[in-house]
């Protein structure tokens, strides 16, 4: 394969469909860095939500975070025992996101935080409560639909644009914090095209697109042909349908890329839904997830959703799947739990078999939720950056404790799932 910087050197400024030599189908997903304005936001909202189920699992969040130039807003409903010091949370938050310089337009140590949060409604506390208090398990917190789903085009079970989107920024934010390139700032976003085969099967990377902060006083030139080098490169290259010789690169196309951040576009929690799932690839019940606790199912029932589809993929009974839940406010049991397989199934498996199987081996109620995903303990920070799904499971040890993290990513019910359907 020739060089990838000078592949980008020497690519067509104005390609338009000239990399798609054999068109079929294109999806396009993207992903943005932790130093983004609406991941600042999101990762402020779940340090709040860490920070209080740390020393109180009952607690209830729901956390909303504004940022710009200079100034974060953290408003919402908790109810909790716990204590405190919501400022000192923001600023560590974007301290270690990287705005420690007022040149950035926000400095951790300098920016102006308000607080503005109040006690979650006693009649949304009632609808939860009052079932356990008869004895019965724990209501939802909120009616919705939530989807989750897998495929096989990675080894994580991902999609491969989004897959490919994370790997880009992830490797783009290690560049920075490592001083691998020193010009770089927090902020960047990347965007991944690939052309699939009539059977919905990955083909190749058609179009790449990168932009990253910089600092001032550099060429263009500079910029492409290191994130060429340092970043897209290695990023991409475990992709095993990935870049050919006409793949097309934009690398910050708009030309400077200086000013960003919250001093270039304000940032809120949830406006990077898409980017929090499977970049546009499945349905999205419009939901997010930072900011709020696992007894609002908009956040744990998604994540049981998605258990429920990757364990589905692995177990060779669908190469594709969406699981599809809806929930009543107050009421335990999902309205809803369907699976739609997209035609993948395997011979004689129809969608109501894999809905029956689906139900009888996992429990989507809120309260078995979150004891099997362990989502009473301060596991939401990491899943505030570079996607909520295709993570590596594990645990961290914190206050004497075993955390599970991305628990949802467990390939763990495979056997059961195989059995029910006669597999």
């Amino acid at each position: 394969m020739p060089d990838a910087a000078a592949r980008i050197r020497n690519a067509n400024p104005d390609p338009v469909f000239a990399s798609y030599s054999h068109l079929s189908r294109l999806f396009t997903s993207e992903s943005v860095t932790e130093g983004h304005p609406d991941k600042i936001a999101d990762q402020i909202s779940d340090a709040v939500v860490d920070a209080v189920l740390k020393d109180d699992p009952q607690s209830r969040v729901a956390c909303e975070t504004l940022v710009t130039t200079g100034f974060a807003l953290v408003a919402g409903e908790i109810t909790t025992e716990s204590r405190l010091h919501i400022p000192e949370l923001v600023r560590r938050t974007i301290r270690a996101a990287g705005y420690t310089r007022g040149e950035y337009g926000i400095d951790a140590d300098s920016c102006e935080v308000l607080v503005k949060l109040d006690e979650q409604s006693p009649e949304i506390g009632a609808a939860v409560d009052e079932a356990r208090e008869k004895g019965k398990p724990l209501g939802a917190g909120d009616q919705g639909m939530m989807f989750g789903f897998a495929c096989d085009d990675t080894p994580e079970l991902m999609p491969a644009p989004i897959s490919a989107a994370h790997a880009l920024v992830r490797r783009l934010s290690a560049a920075r914090r490592s001083g691998e390139i020193p010009w770089l700032r927090p902020d960047g976003k990347s965007q991944v095209t690939f052309e699939y085969g009539d059977n919905w099967r990955p083909r190749r990377i058609g179009t790449v697109v990168l932009s990253a902060q910089h600092e001032e006083g550099l060429t263009h030139a500079r910029i492409r042909d290191e994130l060429a080098e340092k970043v897209v490169r290695p990023a991409l290259a475990g992709f095993a349908a990935g870049e050919d010789a006409e793949t097309v690169y934009h690398i910050n196309p708009s030309g400077s890329f200086v000013r960003g951040g919250p001093h270039g576009d304000a940032g809120l929690t949830g406006r990077k839904i898409i980017v929090d799932t499977y970049g546009g690839f499945g349905r999205h019940g419009g939901g997010a997830f930072s900011g709020k606790d696992a007894t609002k199912v908009d956040r744990s029932g998604a994540y049981a959703a998605r258990w429920a589809a990757k364990n589905l993929v692995a177990s060779g009974a669908v190469f594709r799947c969406e699981v599809q839940l809806a929930y009543a406010i107050g009421v335990a049991e999902p309205v809803q739990v369907w699976v739609d397989s997209f035609g993948t199934a395997a011979s004689g498996l129809g969608d109501g078999e894999l809905s029956r199987a689906v139900r009888e081996v996992f429990d989507f109620r809120p309260e078995s939720i979150i004891r099997d995903l362990g989502l009473a303990a301060p596991v939401f920070g990491p899943t505030a950056a570079f996607g909520h799904f295709g993570r590596a499971p594990g645990t961290v040890e914190a206050g004497g404790r075993e955390i599970r993290l991305f628990g949802w990513e467990r390939i763990d019910r495979v056997n059961e799932l195989r059995l029910a359907l006669g597999l």
